[in-house]
């Protein structure tokens, strides 16, 4: 137990400095200059939409109330089995800006979501497009800042991540690992080094200028990627154009999951396609994930001496780095404390998703099914 102390409390430490210096790193939307870059290229807001109605009108709103002129919105809606195209239909009525576009079939080859993406993104000639989710929250400058960083500093991608909002402590606490490990792993803030071969991505908010997005193909080339948002990051990066990624806090946010449940059976679609269907690796994974998270807390009642100090210090750290996070997140710091309860939930849903695409032999979502062989002969 002695040397798996050791152990813990290296990588975690490694793992919290890098989080920790990483966001204070990365710019933060609030700190760009506001109002339109000189001269002002138009922005296409594409949105894909399926049975959304709970959100879509005020996130479709806040996407309109930009304060930007050049400025439309296209909302796919793709095959809504509930009210999502009849609520965009009104709107559309008395919004010249926004177009709708309505989907009643699936092409094989390709999974919805990414399709609607494609079919909203060829709708228009806009210099730049903007990818987001149907649900998201917007300040009335975020397009303008977001296009002027991207504009003075020469960036083809930009992408920024949101505030999540998510009710009650264990989900929050659930938001400030996934922040953790995005920061931890993914390395955002070497996205912009074009001799780094990290990449990222972001589904709430991927800018990406049009010519590099034709450039790449566009979704055609990752059409059954579940990780779409990360992916169109990574193609991007691999075809040489520039990249960058914002911290969007308090400019930016969307609802993520109104529920344990509901969250649990929402990272059905992309957990296991993050880390490309390897089995390896999920379970590698979530053992050290485990060693690291959950095996402290409980060995630091049950060694005595100098283990027990080891496991100490590294319980320390986490719950100083896992407030430091959640504060930055606008979270109550209490959240921390739950660490090893949302790490291990955390194991649970990748374990769980990774055996349910095994067993199953694919992923059944929103209505479709897509078969593992499927998925896994769209690499990038």
């Amino acid at each position: 137990m002695y040397w798996l102390a050791i152990f813990a409390l290296v990588v975690t430490l490694g793992l919290s400095v890098e989080a920790i210096w990483g966001l204070h790193r990365l710019v933060r939307l609030t700190e760009c200059p506001a109002g339109e870059s000189v001269p002002t290229p138009q922005v296409s807001i594409v949105v894909a939409a399926r049975d959304e109605q709970r959100n879509i009108e005020t996130g479709v709103r806040s996407m309109l109330s930009q304060q930007y002129s050049r400025l439309e919105v296209v909302v796919v809606d793709d095959r809504s089995t509930d009210q999502t195209g009849s609520i965009l239909d009104r709107i559309a009525a008395t919004e010249p800006r926004l177009t709708v576009v309505h989907l009643t079939d699936l092409p094989r080859g390709w999974l919805g979501k990414n399709h609607a993406l494609q079919c909203g993104a060829d709708r228009g000639s806009s210099e730049w497009i903007l990818f987001a989710d149907a649900d998201i929250q917007m300040g009335p400058d975020t397009v303008g800042r977001a296009v002027r960083y991207a504009e003075a500093n020469g960036v083809d991608h930009l992408a920024v991540a949101p505030d999540i909002i998510m009710p009650g402590p264990l989900l929050s606490a659930f938001v400030v690992h996934f922040l953790y490990s995005f920061l931890a792993f993914t390395k955002p803030w070497k996205a912009k080094d074009p001799k780094s071969w990290f990449f990222v991505g972001v589904g709430a908010f991927n800018l990406v200028r049009r010519t590099a997005y034709q450039g790449v193909d566009g979704h055609r080339r990752i059409a059954l990627r579940p990780d779409d948002d990360l992916k169109l990051g990574k193609i991007l990066k691999r075809a040489g154009w520039r990249q960058d990624a914002l911290l969007g806090f308090r400019m930016v946010s969307v609802e993520w999951y109104h529920s344990l449940g509901e969250m649990i059976r929402g990272f059905e679609k992309n957990m296991f396609a993050g880390i490309d269907y390897s089995i390896a690796l999920s379970l590698a994974g979530g053992l050290i994930q485990l060693i690291n998270g959950v095996l402290p807390p409980v060995a630091l009642l049950l060694t005595r001496g100098p283990t027990q100090a080891l496991f100490a210090v590294q319980v320390v750290i986490a719950i100083g780095t896992y407030y430091r996070l959640a504060r930055e997140a606008r979270m109550s710091g209490v959240v921390a404390l739950l660490y090893p309860v949302v790490v291990l939930l955390f194991v649970y849903i990748m374990w769980r998703t990774m055996i349910l695409n095994l067993v199953h032999g694919g992923l059944q979502w929103r209505g479709t099914f897509y078969s593992l062989k499927q998925l896994k002969a769209n690499r990038v």
